[in-house]
């Protein structure tokens, strides 16, 4: 077997990382942070990311995937369960995972039930992730620090790295994708350069309206909204350099008394929605937009398979 040549320089790698974490543990703004550009929805409610959002990074040697896992958390609902069995299925193909554990926040039972789940899958080297940093000092962190080391000796967990990162304020984001790509396979690019996601558009629209439709309601609605792009159409009688694209999408709430917070008085918070998550599908897609939105009840649909598959989970 002949011996790669040196001077060819270092081959290029591409692969798969998973981030994991509690729910709201900074995985999502973390993605955000690394591809450069918003892919994931953020929020500062846990539980809000559903779909598997794939970030993609792209350097001259490496390609990065990134793949956004919800939340592992114990489940109460049939929607929770699936979540969960998202998240197992996920670890078990990539090819590094990412432990995202916050700075300001003591390690808690849910940590140690992700570490202990961590520790059962031998093979995928696994990188603790301490993330928020910039809500911290550097004695706190130091303690959290140690307390992720301490954490991995007793469930016989090795990290690859320990890392602390701040995905808002950018400190040590770049560092932690040079650390995570001399863990992936050798191997050509998976997508095209200038390729940051493979969400289908019509979900990073959805997205991007749940986002919006959250904003105001995070405390009484935390997860019962969900949305549904039904059509996106360009407008059929523009003139080319003046195109439109027409949106139609419904938000599906739980049940008929929280019609009137969605909507808010006169229609305000939905026309606020409407407004927010235009400008950001604007942005996203590099069009003009028409956004048509429309409030509906599917009633208990967490709990129902049915509603479940209907709304795409």
């Amino acid at each position: 077997m002949s011996a790669r040549n040196p001077a060819a320089g270092p081959a290029h790698r591409s692969g798969f990382a998973c981030f994991v974490g509690r729910p709201n543990a900074g995985k999502s703004t973390l993605t955000n942070a690394l591809v450069g550009q918003k892919v994931a929805i953020t929020s500062n409610r846990p539980q809000t990311t559903r779909h598997t959002v794939r970030g993609i990074v792209h350097r001259p040697d490496a390609q990065l995937v990134l793949v956004d896992t919800p939340g592992l958390h114990k489940p109460r609902t049939l929607l929770g369960e699936r979540l969960n069995d998202v998240v197992r299925t996920t670890w078990a193909e990539v090819d590094v995972i990412g432990f995202c554990l916050p700075a300001d926040q003591k390690l808690g039972p849910g940590d140690t039930f992700i570490a202990r789940e961590l520790a059962g899958i031998r093979k995928t080297p696994k990188v603790a992730v301490v993330t928020k940093t910039d809500l911290v000092d550097p004695k706190a962190l130091a303690a959290q620090l140690m307390a992720v080391d301490r954490l991995g000796r007793e469930l016989g967990l090795e990290w690859a790295e320990i890392v602390p990162v701040s995905a808002v304020s950018g400190d040590q984001v770049g560092l932690l994708a040079d650390l995570l790509i001399p863990l992936l396979p050798e191997g050509p690019a998976l997508y095209p350069e200038g390729d940051l996601t493979d969400e289908p558009e019509q979900i990073m629209v959805a997205e991007l309206i749940r986002e919006a439709a959250l904003e105001g309601v995070r405390d009484e609605l935390p997860h019962s909204i969900a949305v549904v792009v039904e059509e996106m159409l360009p407008r059929a009688d523009r003139p080319a350099d003046k195109p439109l694209l027409d949106i139609h999408a419904n938000l599906y709430i739980e049940r008929p008394s929280q019609k009137g917070i969605v909507i808010g008085p006169k229609g305000a918070r939905l026309r606020d929605v409407g407004t927010k998550s235009r400008q950001q599908i604007e942005a996203l897609l590099g069009t003009p937009v028409f956004l048509d939105l429309h409030v509906k009840v599917a009633k208990d649909w967490q709990r129902d398979p049915k509603q479940l598959r209907k709304l795409g989970f």
